[in-house]
């Protein structure tokens, strides 16, 4: 049986898919290895992950945030064929997995619209130009984390009009000291961040948020999608932040002369497609 992974640094999403065509859903606490040791991630799969599904393991395609480099694939590679001796490992990175999810074999525009951003043009194998996300300091246009980012600091410099700031204050009873204590002195800031999309999506309606959503997803279709083949091929979108603020994403698109294919939550069951397919062609 196979094991395809989807791992954000939050949580991870697991398909099991059996000999017999059935597919088993497991999830987990997050595995990123740029943040979390090789001790913890084997912990994890070992204790988590293996005591919940049955059979022998004979592959495993991971995908998420932290994949990159040599290094990182190394300590995953070791840590499943530990847990799972004999199986094939194959890492990869996040974006390779909004694009195999949104684009199989063929060619396209890919993008990551989460708590963080990134894109992509895939040529139907792999990545072949990526403008940098930077991040969500440097960049990530259009991500969680920066929505939440601009949101916050429009609420501390009073920018938020008066029932949006009322509303704020009710909702999260943060201080300007509470919000730098979270964002400069305690980990993952960005996670923080975009836990206040929730926000903006209960006030969905408000001329504000539409205002402030238009000029965010403008920011990400003119920083990014601007330096892609964008009139030839459409922009394919995985993520929740594009999955919520659908009809925000089509309508910044259109302002830009662009078009937009899919839009899909997570990545998962379009990975499990992708490589239940390739599995087919090879048999």
């Amino acid at each position: 049986m196979i094991l395809v992974a989807d791992s954000g640094s939050t949580k991870v999403a697991w398909r099991v898919v059996h000999r017999d065509g059935t597919i088993q859903a497991v999830q987990t606490v997050g595995i990123n290895p740029f943040f979390v040791s090789e001790q913890d991630i084997l912990k994890t799969i070992e204790q988590s992950l293996k005591p919940a599904i049955r059979g022998d393991v004979s592959q495993v395609f991971f995908y998420g945030a932290g994949v990159a480099g040599k290094d990182k694939i190394d300590i995953l590679t070791r840590c499943f064929q530990t847990a799972f001796p004999g199986c094939s490992v194959e890492a990869n990175s996040d974006l390779l997995a909004a694009a195999r999810c949104l684009c199989g074999s063929e060619k396209g525009i890919v993008a990551i619209l989460g708590t963080g951003a990134n894109t992509c043009f895939y040529d139907g194998e792999k990545i072949v130009d990526n403008v940098p996300a930077c991040g969500y300091i440097l960049g990530d246009e259009g991500g969680g984390a920066v929505l939440g980012k601009k949101l916050v600091s429009d609420y501390l410099k009073r920018m938020l009009p008066r029932d949006l700031s009322e509303a704020f204050e009710k909702q999260y009873k943060l201080g300007l000291l509470d919000i730098i204590e979270k964002v400069y002195r305690q980990p993952m800031p960005n996670r923080f961040l975009a836990s206040f999309t929730l926000f903006l999506g209960d006030h969905q309606s408000h001329p504000y948020v539409q205002e402030f959503l238009g000029k965010a997803f403008d920011e990400f279709f003119s920083r990014n999608i601007i330096h892609y083949d964008y009139k030839t091929y459409p922009v394919n979108i995985v993520g929740s932040v594009a999955h919520y603020f659908r009809e925000e994403v089509l309508a910044s698109a259109a302002r830009h002369g662009m078009k937009v294919g899919k839009i899909v939550r997570t990545p998962i069951e379009g990975l499990v497609a992708y490589h239940r397919n390739i599995i087919a062609q090879q048999e």
